[in-house]
């Protein structure tokens, strides 16, 4: 039977192999832990502690005053295998947030490793409003679906940032914009084009607002080298080609 995996709010990480360290949930996961599934001292569970995962044995609960003072404590056990996220950085234009947050969350599960909201040129004036305030929500929703997914990393979730901005920082060597425009260079092409023995290097993916990018966000793009690239002759929304990108990248980048 698969153990249930959690994602630890605090550790402490021993350099002897035979005791890794202890680490502890609070809040909602303890809560959750303590209250509804009953946690005893003893019982063994996988967590996941500064990016590594472990075999853990609950070694104390304590359910505090309030609904969310639980607080579980682990003594950390040997180190388990996992697999690491994908190199890819998904930048992703701010647009309806109830779309937002379902992409969010299954470019959490297919294992992207970075995401950072993008505040274009054709966002909605409420949803840019509102988007630094939602940026805890995202947060999150992206751990929860990594316990979900069984990841051992949690996505980066930036806060929202204007597109020139985001482009002056990005340090990925391969830089990747969805673009309605371009009709004959797909992703896959792209991908095989950059193919190193060694494996990929990090890769940026850029997934437009609705109603797509300006002409001078286009500018933008290519003044720092982005390559535009087709999904295929079908309009898609914003979530669909996001899930669709990081699926196709996913099977280059693992």
């Amino acid at each position: 039977m698969t153990r249930r995996r959690w994602i630890a709010d605090d550790w402490t990480i021993s350099k002897t192999t035979a005791a890794p360290g202890t680490a502890s949930l609070s809040g909602d996961q303890a809560a959750h832990l303590a209250r509804v599934l009953r946690a005893q001292p003893g019982q063994i569970y996988d967590l996941v502690a500064g990016g590594f995962l472990y075999r853990a044995e609950i070694t104390r609960v304590d359910f505090g005053s309030g609904p969310n003072d639980a607080r579980v404590l682990f003594t950390l056990h040997e180190e388990l295998e996992s697999d690491a996220a994908l190199p890819l950085h998904l930048l992703l234009a701010v647009f309806k947030f109830d779309h937002m947050e379902w992409a969010i969350e299954k470019a959490t599960e297919l294992g992207i490793s970075r995401i950072t909201p993008i505040l274009a040129r054709r966002t909605e004036k409420h949803l840019a409003q509102g988007a630094l305030k939602r940026s805890e929500r995202w947060r999150r929703i992206a751990l929860e679906a990594s316990k979900q997914s069984r990841r051992t990393t949690i996505p980066e979730i930036s806060a929202p940032t204007a597109l020139k901005t985001a482009l002056e920082h990005e340090q990925s060597p391969i830089r990747i914009l969805l673009s309605e425009t371009e009709q004959e260079t797909n992703l896959t092409q792209v991908l095989n084009a950059q193919r190193r023995p060694a494996g990929y290097e990090s890769v940026a993916l850029s997934i437009g607002p609705e109603g797509g990018w300006t002409t001078e966000e286009m500018t933008l793009f290519a003044q720092h080298e982005w390559q535009p690239v087709t999904l295929g002759p079908r309009i898609l929304r914003a979530e669909t080609a996001a899930i669709a990108a990081i699926a196709i990248a996913s099977t280059y980048l693992t």
